[in-house]
């Protein structure tokens, strides 16, 4: 019997390693594709753009990364939460999201026809695809889910003009990815007051017009043609319902900016941009605060009697992004955010951001001595600022561009694509309530 040579194994078993070397490689090689392409490796953030702030919303951001923190399997998330390290949402900067948004324009049946700008042919889409990054922390992902949990059997109001809307329909869209809202009322021009009910969880959302906040009579073709605004009263078209109302968000800034005759005390105060009328000019500026204080004041003291408290909003001022004239193609044409520092927040548009602050945190120290009141500025004037490619421009209408470039093309600059930039805003409204709920059961 011959033996074989143990050389000679050895080149047998090379060469069938030869021959299969191949067939493990092109078997391997979709495996690997596949695992980076859905679970690709992360990359750190730079927070090399830390800002401070004195009048800041606190976010916060968990710490477990330190060495000495236990795995994250031994805390619960609310655990994680009340020891998190305070955070600056204010302050960040724009970074690239290949997610995309939570809906689109098909997906969501309550986008205003003027600020569905997909639908209505915006052909870049790459505006879609941005995330706000605090300076300090990471702002999670919108998720409906814990937005009705924290939030179940409560009234939500948005009160203001245009912009509140815009927040609001943002909030819906969001929310309606997990449950559909009911809408059970609606009155008013252009739908003006509206509302909805989510009946998975007893929620209802509601938006109320108020312009101003306070009373006033808006300029019309009928009537006069200048705005008249009563800084010291509430305007009750809100103000009657906030003992059915649990939380609000008030939204103002624009409207401020037309003309107008103020009234306090039952007399003429002054007005703003008002020739042939035999009235001192005063601007807007004192107006708007003493409209944010009223406001605030009969939110106190009327939910500081009924016993039942409520959370209270106030977003700070989103500028608009006219480049040129309003009714020429290419008034907002920006189609990516401005970079950290290429913007500022100056003039007008850091004055009326002040003025919401400066008010919010006056009314904090009278809230003090009532129970149940929780108030916080929305400060999404720098991260709106830094989002000139959000608005629709002229994808407010239809196809604008069907027939070629008009000569004129109207343009909004002011409010923002559903999706778009302004659902940051909620996601950051959804963080405070968060910290808000997990404070409250530390307390109790």
């Amino acid at each position: 019997m011959g033996v074989t040579s143990p050389l000679k194994g050895q080149s047998h078993s090379r060469s069938l390693t030869r021959k299969l070397l191949p067939y493990v490689l092109y078997a391997l090689l979709p495996i690997a594709v596949f695992r980076f392409y859905f679970h690709p490796f992360p990359f750190p953030l730079s927070t090399s753009d830390q800002l401070p702030h004195p009048n800041r919303i606190i976010l916060t951001t968990s710490s477990s990364s330190s060495s000495s923190s236990p795995p994250p399997s031994s805390f619960s998330r609310e655990e994680e939460i009340a020891n998190e390290t305070p955070c600056n949402y204010t302050y960040g900067r724009w970074v690239h999201d290949k997610m995309g948004p939570l809906y689109n324009g098909t997906t969501c049946g309550t986008i205003k026809e003027g600020q569905n700008c997909i639908t209505h042919g915006r052909p870049d889409l790459g505006y879609l695809y941005w995330r706000w990054q605090p300076s300090q922390c990471n702002l999670p992902r919108f998720d409906p889910n814990t937005f009705f949990n924290l939030l179940s059997n409560k009234h939500i109001a948005f009160v203001g003009d245009s912009m509140a809307r815009n927040q609001l329909e943002s909030l819906l869209c969001m929310l309606a990815t997990a449950s559909y809202p009911n809408l059970v009322y609606k009155n008013g021009e252009d739908n003006k007051f509206r509302r909805w009910h989510f009946a998975s969880h007893n929620i209802t959302v509601s938006v109320y017009w108020s312009p101003f906040l306070v009373k006033g009579v808006e300029k019309s073709k009928t009537g006069p043609d200048h705005n008249e605004l009563y800084v010291d009263v509430v305007d009750e078209r809100w103000g009657s319902d906030l003992e059915h109302i649990d939380m609000v968000v008030l939204s103002i800034g624009h409207w401020f900016l037309h003309p107008a005759v103020y009234y306090e005390g039952g007399s003429v105060l002054g007005c703003h941009y008002c020739p042939g009328l035999n009235h001192t000019e005063i601007g807007f500026y004192d107006v708007m605060r003493k409209a944010i204080k009223t406001a605030l004041k009969a939110i106190i003291e009327r939910k500081s009697t009924d016993g039942n408290g409520i959370d209270v909003f106030l977003t700070s001022f989103s500028p608009s992004h006219f480049e040129g004239e309003w009714d020429k193609a290419g008034a907002c044409p920006k189609t990516k955010p401005y970079e950290e520092g290429e913007k500022m927040v100056e003039g007008m548009d850091a004055d009326m951001r002040s003025i919401a602050i400066e008010e919010m945190e006056a009314a904090k120290v009278n809230d003090k001595k009532f129970k149940g009141l929780r108030l916080e500025t929305l400060d999404v004037t720098k991260l709106s600022l830094m989002r000139p490619d959000g608005h629709p421009g002229p994808y407010m209408y239809p196809f604008p561009f069907a027939n070629g470039v008009q000569e004129h093309v109207q343009n909004d600059c002011v409010h923002w694509c559903l999706p778009g930039p302004i659902d940051t805003w909620n996601q950051i409204v959804l963080e405070v309530i968060r910290r808000w709920s997990v404070v409250s059961k530390r307390e109790e």
